[in-house]
């Protein structure tokens, strides 16, 4: 008899397949990475279900539940967990509480395909109440340093070459500006949380006890940065990372207009520059007021000229000078105002090289 699994570690450490059985309006609203969503029912009988439920009781919603799932429609279910279980047969099933839906799924591919698959006990509530403890007591144990440095001084670079940095804005996929968004959405604030606490529990697993992450603001994008993580944010050590004006036009040069552009024409074709443009043009727009009205208007018509020779010629020489100017003009006094107010918390200074070089020594140091 397949049996109830309740070893929620085991499964984010080593990346059980899962396939969640709840109805796809659950299934959005948050999940676990890699999962595959073979609800046993739609969101519109699940609806009706529970009006059912509400309305009638518990056997009067049971018997509905099998009179919308039957015939055809059932059959083809069952097809797909069949599917989903023998090509892995290292996986479990769940719903939201391990209740009834999942011993249904269970029954039926018993009965009807004859696999004996185990399901989560707890289901979905018990994995997601794991994995907030995980970041909870990450954010009370573990060691923290706060990467810091202004716009375009290549932050992800250095995160990207630490065995200990966790990429905060990698898992929310946003860049964590203004101008930081994706060609592709962005997860759930739970998605996110989601993410973060298995790569944290993997980390951890490994061995590592002392994490990097960039200094952020609550919220990256739509995704909302866990309250104890953020809390410790203002009193965690910091490293700061310098850089020249130029070579920061140039990496935000790459990494927002000529990167961005070309996941944009990656992810919707022909359609993809036109898209880009107006995305470039709308970051620029979120920040007028802070801009203010006549600084606006003049970094918004270099920006049109250099989107128009782009479009033109290929050329994104232009946008040079847009970037610039706002990096003079708007992030740098900002960011100036940041590095003061945190200036006591600051225990190394550097440019790339250097920065990691001494994150990497000082984990050593534990």
């Amino acid at each position: 008899m397949a049996t109830d699994i309740t070893d929620y570690r085991d499964i984010f450490l080593n990346d059980r397949p899962m396939m969640d059985t709840r109805a796809p309006v659950e299934f959005a609203k948050g999940a676990f990475p890699g999962v595959i969503n073979l609800p046993l029912m739609t969101d519109d009988e699940r609806q009706r279900v529970g009006t059912c439920y509400k309305q009638q009781g518990q056997q009067a919603a049971i018997v509905l539940g099998h009179e919308l799932v039957s015939g055809a429609i059932k059959a083809e279910r069952i097809e797909q967990w069949a599917r989903f279980a023998q090509a892995n047969p290292d996986g479990f099933l769940y719903c939201f509480r391990g209740g009834l839906r999942s011993q249904i799924v269970q029954q039926w591919l018993k009965t009807e395909a004859g696999i004996e698959y185990p399901r989560v006990g707890g289901g979905y509530k018990a994995m997601r109440t794991f994995l907030l403890e995980t970041l909870d007591q990450a954010a009370a144990h573990c060691d923290f340093v706060l990467l810091g440095g202004m716009t375009g001084t290549g932050k992800t670079e250095v995160l990207g070459q630490l065995r200990n940095a966790l990429d905060l804005e990698g898992h929310a996929n946003h860049r964590g500006s203004s101008f930081g968004k994706r060609a592709t959405a962005q997860p759930s604030t739970i998605d996110f949380e989601n993410r973060l606490a298995v790569d944290l529990l993997k980390k951890r697993a490994g061995g590592i006890e002392q994490f990097v992450v960039e200094d952020e603001s609550r919220m990256i994008g739509s995704c909302a940065l866990p309250l104890p993580l953020h809390k410790g944010m203002q009193t965690f050590p910091m490293v700061w990372l310098e850089d020249s004006v130029e070579g920061r036009v140039e990496r935000i040069l790459r990494d927002y207009v000529i990167d961005l552009c070309a996941e944009f024409i990656a992810v919707f074709g022909e359609q993809g520059q036109a898209m880009f443009a107006e995305r470039l043009t709308q970051s620029l727009a979120n920040i007028h007021k802070r801009l203010g009205g006549e600084r606006f208007q003049r970094l918004q018509a270099i920006m049109q000229d250099a989107l128009a020779e782009q479009l033109r010629s290929g050329a994104v020489d232009l946008h040079r000078a847009w970037i610039e100017g706002l990096l003079r003009e708007y992030y740098d006094p900002m960011y100036a105002f940041q590095r003061e107010s945190k200036g006591a918390r600051i225990e190394f200074a550097g440019e790339q090289g250097a920065v990691t070089a001494y994150l990497r020594e000082r984990a050593l140091r534990g």
